[in-house]
């Protein structure tokens, strides 16, 4: 069991990671944005709080020295720099590798991990080191108003864990251990839930607690204490008393209201207790002072309020649980072997034509549909995902190149499937690489220019039918036309003095072996890689193309599918044999009749509106004998950019 939620840790250890370092980068641009700052110590505290209770001691002391160390940033001792953040995303990076080595991989250096602490720790103030694991940390105000400003806070806290806490690695008297540390603190245990001794599961937590807390602290830093139990336990945080700066109360609640708040007491008993007592809208009434339609106004307004704040409070409760991607791939691959055997089963009804089995046909397609929309949904991941690891591949490249250069988000939350994500990986850093090379110039030469001496990159994504547009966009200085020109005649890409399009002059890059960089460096110049983009992307069933002007920039944009799962295609006959074509390649369907073929004189050409399209007889390429129909059918697709036509006998219509 230990076994199973040290993997879970691993697998949210990485996602946890994976936030620190979009925090990190978006800390870099807001460095005074105590939000962010917030979310960083807390990506750190939970994985080193959760890394402990699993055993992962190694990641779990590495990480308290860098928590520390924001704490301070928290506190406003620290101010975030670039320096910082460097040494931050270097120690994001270590973790990941010690997470990797405890998952099997290779073992890391310790001077790796004592290296990133020492550049840390020289960022600190003087005279100030970092506590070691365990000890406490005591901060003295700094800002007044601000989390430390003196002003203590009292909470009330009740913890209320799952029974089956200790299988789960935790342990309550850590916790409330943590909570001692922030300050003045009352636990009181209640044992009412603990059964008679022979019915007592010694393995289970049968105790809940309530806590009475004064701090400095702020109501986050106390639900950090309990950041990786909360999901599975009822917690209540509350301030019962403010230290006079909400309000100027001298004297505090009343003993059934008191029992009330914390659910001790209901109110229907409070009530009746208290019913003994003539209540104070009848002590008014009788007395004169009000009209009863008053009492009834104010108890009415009472009770509305009252029940506004308590919609307000709830919250839609979410269920989740995590699905190794396996699992996903099994159910959709499941799922396309039905659509496949459902379209057999629509071909036999129909050929059949039985009501009954027809009826059955179409409720089986109904369904299959409903079930294949909604395992493809699952498996349908934000694009964003992954566009949040190139901030950080833009981050590093412009500190090794020296350019100012900041990377733009659109259409994050457009959905792919994770399979189509994952394999876009490697084209799309290849991509945002050569833009940062080869496209951005340096700040000098930008300046020269006159364009700001930050650059851009822009990366966008938006649907388009069954398809997703990818684009990746820089304002750099373009393609250089004659460079690419050049390289393509000497490596006999294209014949001397050929007139190209600029298109066809771009479409050049892709070639095998095809580099315009003058030297070798860490990023680009060795002759391999777009060659490899494209092919990366035709193996998606995608297309790339390239559009660029001088001195302003360039944007290559990806078409893909939605997922690679299921194809649409569209379903033709020649004679007794059926064919399919992907439906995302098809243009349209015209006639092709024998008129027109006495007119074409043998050069498999027609004209369709005016536009002259070169097309295939199929029935000649694939030797079907028979005689073609007096009426053919051509399915015109767009390949590469160029229509090309198939003739078939006919088009029976769109198949899956």
């Amino acid at each position: 069991m230990m076994d199973q939620h040290r993997q879970a840790f691993i697998e949210e250890a990485y996602e946890l990671l994976g936030e620190l370092e979009s925090s990190l980068l978006e800390l870099e641009e807001k460095p005074d944005d105590m939000e962010i700052i917030g979310r960083v110590f807390r990506s750190m505290h939970t994985i080193k709080g959760s890394g402990a209770m699993f055993g992962f001691c190694e990641i779990s002391t590495f990480t308290h020295e860098v928590e520390t160390v924001f704490d301070m940033v928290r506190n406003g001792r620290i101010r975030v720099g670039k320096e910082l953040i460097q040494n931050t995303l270097a120690a994001r990076d270590h973790i990941k590798a010690l997470l990797y080595s405890e998952n099997g991989g290779a073992k890391v250096d310790p001077a790796v991990g004592e290296r990133i602490i020492n550049e840390l720790r020289r960022l600190l103030p003087v005279n100030q080191e970092t506590p070691k694991p365990g000890t406490q940390v005591i901060s003295s105000p700094i800002k007044e108003g601000g989390i430390n400003s003196g002003n203590k806070q009292t909470y009330r806290v009740r913890f209320k864990p799952a029974k089956d806490i200790f299988f789960k690695g935790a342990n309550p008297a850590n916790l409330l251990n943590e909570l001692r540390e922030f300050g003045e603190c009352k636990v009181v245990a209640q044992r009412s839930a603990l059964p008679p001794l022979e019915e007592l599961d010694p393995e289970l937590c049968y105790i809940y607690w309530d806590i009475i807390l004064t701090t400095r602290e702020d109501i986050n830093a106390i639900k950090d204490v309990f950041i990786f139990v909360e999901d599975d336990s009822e917690l209540s945080i509350e301030i019962i008393d403010n230290g006079g700066w909400l309000d100027n109360e001298s004297g505090y609640k009343r003993l059934g209201d008191i029992l009330v708040e914390r659910g001790d007491l209901s109110q229907s008993d409070l009530k009746e207790v208290l019913s003994e007592q003539r209540r104070i809208g009848e002590l008014l009434i009788s007395r004169g002072l009000v009209t009863p339609e008053k009492i009834q106004s104010a108890l009415v307004e009472q009770q509305h309020v009252k029940e506004m704040r308590q919609e307000r409070e709830k919250q839609e409760s979410v269920a989740s649980i995590r699905v190794p991607a396996g699992k996903l791939d099994t159910l959709v691959n499941l799922v396309g072997e039905l659509v496949t055997v459902q379209a057999r089963l629509c071909q036999i009804a129909a050929v059949r034509n039985e009501v009954d089995l027809s009826s059955v046909a179409e409720e089986v397609e109904r369904l299959i549909s409903e079930l294949r929309d909604n395992a493809l949904s699952i498996r349908m991941l934000p694009i964003g995902t992954t566009f949040s690891k190139f901030k950080r591949l833009v981050h590093d490249l412009s500190l090794e190149l020296g350019k100012e250069i900041e990377m733009t988000t659109s259409g994050a939350e457009t959905e792919l499937d994770k399979n189509v994500i994952e394999k876009l990986n490697d084209p799309l850093v290849h991509l945002i690489r050569n833009c940062i090379d080869h496209g951005i110039e340096s700040p000098e030469k930008r300046a020269l220019s006159g364009k700001p001496t930050k650059g851009t990159v822009h990366l966008a994504a938006v649907h388009s039918g069954d398809s997703v547009l990818l684009s990746i966009s820089d304002d750099g200085a373009g393609l250089d036309r004659e460079a690419i020109g050049a390289k393509a005649v000497e490596k006999g890409l294209i014949p001397v003095g050929t007139d190209l399009s600029d298109k066809e002059i771009y479409s050049q890059i892709f070639a095998p072996g095809f580099s315009t960089a003058k030297k070798v460096t860490s990023v680009s110049g060795r002759g391999v890689g777009m060659d490899v983009v494209k092919q990366a992307i035709e193996s998606l069933r995608g297309s790339i193309d390239i559009d660029s002007k001088c001195g302003k920039g360039t944007t290559i944009t990806i078409k893909i599918p939605l997922t690679l799962a299921i194809i649409e295609s569209l379903l033709v006959n020649i004679g007794n044999d059926s064919f399919v074509m992907p439906l995302s390649v098809v243009d349209e369907c015209v006639e092709l009749n024998r008129e027109d073929l006495a007119t074409s004189h043998g050069r498999n050409m027609a004209n369709v509106r005016g536009q002259m399209v070169p097309y295939i007889p199929l029935r000649e390429r694939f030797n079907i004998a028979g005689e073609p129909p007096s009426i053919e059918q051509i399915v015109i697709a767009r390949i590469n950019d160029s229509r090309v036509g198939f003739v078939v006998d006919n088009v029976v219509g769109e198949h899956q």
